[in-house]
């Protein structure tokens, strides 16, 4: 791409308004975006960008729970009413194809010198190995072979998810500060030069030298400085792409916007569709399936001449009818990752507006020479795991990236935390808060109880539940009609990946939840 020699459009906007009769502030009487006043800048802005892939999940309040017969008697996802923020979501779950592409950029770009990064970001392609089925062959093709390029990457644990969410948005910020030429293309960039959004934004206040291959910065009406870089203030850069949590899922795959008259829900959708069968009732395409799944022993895709799912393991991305919001695949195909930790109290513990479990606060490490500047990785840091019995070294994690900012948890310990001002939280994990924590297990009374991990879960004694254990909703061609109901849940150790799990991201929706142009 030639470098962009137009006006940027923050420029224009600033161009425009210190030329122009100045707005003035409400509070103080003085001029916005005026030089001579010390030139405090308001930029224009009308609405938040849709990220490539992304489609508006307008947000709302619904039943969150149970709709389906609880045929397994878990008793965990009793029914609640929740209200879900507006919110952006893959339109498809990602691709194997979007997955090489990943990574393609992460072994160009560690290969040679931090070949454990792409490692890590390799999908388990052995997933697909069964000790009595002939599923070799997936093993060798299905991620990479071109016949396979535009269906949902699996093998992905909740890790490697999370880390190609993070991938994602410094790619897509990168890109649109390259489309309004402030950046150019920089192929060249290596380990610890990799363009990173929370370190741009960090401006100065980093210590790293790398900020782009900038072809431009923005001029700024500070008297002090002739130009700046963009700032979160400015719009220009979009929120992060990560997981979305457990009720935005479900609330999305229910697509309830599509039965609502005026704030009346005319029907409780059992599937992400009216009616109690998963069969289209459409006259043009009656008796065909609405959703890849499995719909017997032994029967995966029909007969031949009239395969009912036309998928003997997954389809293509795009396959069969999106729901009311434009998001295919929301039942059947793949099940998915999403950010919550598993408890199975949750429905009557979280929050009933934007519930979540899994928050652990923190905030960015600070230079113990200049505690102003934020600290910025340049090696990889492993975080061993020990076996329980032995004591023994079994694996490791990655916890550092060269070229992200180093982060810690907030700690009482630390003044600058300041929690002691706080009444929402005193200390970062909030996990196990009301399910898991000393407070809400038998060993309330005994302060010698044993240690933390097994005050209520003993992992690997007498439960598989832990603070690694990470939801997955929906059904996949492996499974049967019922967990295609959104309101299902299920659990897997975050590390852990299978050939029925993929995922999709989503996106902060910021600002008017209804979109521009509307009331």
């Amino acid at each position: 791409m030639n470098r962009i020699k137009k006006p940027l459009i923050v420029l224009a906007g600033i161009t425009l308004l210190a030329s122009c009769a100045k707005d003035r502030s409400n509070t103080t009487g003085w001029n916005y975006n005026d030089p001579k006043n010390g030139g405090f800048e308001v930029v224009p802005y009308e609405e938040q960008e849709t990220g490539p892939g992304l489609v508006l999940v307008e947000g709302g309040t619904f039943t969150m729970g149970r709709s389906e017969q609880d045929v397994l008697y878990d008793w965990n996802n009793i029914p609640r009413r929740v209200s879900v923020s507006s919110f952006y979501m893959d339109e498809t779950e990602v691709r194997n194809l979007d997955y090489l592409e990943y990574l393609h950029w992460t072994g160009r770009v560690f290969g040679a010198n931090y070949p454990e990064i792409l490692k890590k970001a390799l999908p388990d392609t052995l997933v697909w190995r069964s000790k009595l089925a002939y599923n070799d062959p997936y093993v060798e093709y299905y991620l990479r072979h071109p016949a396979y390029r535009d269906y949902p990457v699996v093998g992905v644990n909740w890790l490697q998810a999370s880390d190609y969410c993070s991938w994602r948005t410094d790619r897509v910020n990168e890109f649109i500060l390259i489309r309004e030429g402030i950046l150019e293309f920089a192929p060249d960039q290596r380990d610890g030069t990799t363009f990173n959004t929370d370190w741009y934004l960090a401006g100065s206040k980093a210590t790293t030298p790398y900020e782009g291959a900038v072809v431009q910065d923005i001029p700024s009406l500070d008297p002090d400085r002739q130009t700046r870089k963009v700032r979160m203030e400015d719009g220009i850069l979009l929120p992060k792409y990560r997981l979305p949590t457990e009720a935005e899922w479900e609330y999305a795959a229910y697509g309830l916007i599509g039965n609502t008259i005026g704030e009346r829900i005319t029907d409780r959708r059992l599937y992400p569709w009216n009616g109690h069968g998963v069969r289209n009732p459409d006259e043009k395409y009656i008796g065909q399936m609405l959703a890849n799944y499995k719909r017997s022993n032994g029967d995966n895709m029909g007969t031949a001449g009239m395969l009912n799912d036309a998928g003997d393991i997954t389809t293509p991305v795009y396959s069969y009818w999106p729901n009311d919001y434009g998001l295919y695949n929301m039942a059947g195909n793949v099940s998915e990752w999403v950010m919550d930790v598993y408890r199975p109290l949750s429905p009557e513990d979280k929050d009933d507006f934007r519930p979540f479990r899994g928050n652990v606060f923190k905030t960015a490490l600070k230079d113990t020479t200049d505690p102003n500047l934020t600290v910025i990785n340049d090696s990889i840091k492993h975080e061993y795991i020990y076996d329980i019995k032995t004591g023994l070294k079994t694996d490791s994690t990655i916890t550092n990236i060269p070229g992200q900012i180093r982060t810690r948890e907030v700690d009482l310990k630390h003044k600058e935390d300041n929690l002691d001002k706080h009444r929402n939280y005193k200390q970062a994990d909030n996990i196990s808060y009301l399910d898991g924590d000393t407070e809400s297990s038998l060993y309330y009374s005994d302060p010698t109880a044993a240690t933390p991990d097994k005050i209520m879960y003993e992992w690997n004694v007498t439960s598989l539940i832990n603070d690694k254990a990470r939801v997955y909703k929906g059904g996949s061609w492996k499974d049967r009609a019922y967990w295609m109901v959104p309101g299902t849940r299920r659990f897997l150790d975050q590390k852990q990946a299978a050939d029925y799990i993929g995922f999709r991201c989503a996106m902060t929706r910021v600002g008017s939840p209804v979109g521009l142009g509307s009331k």
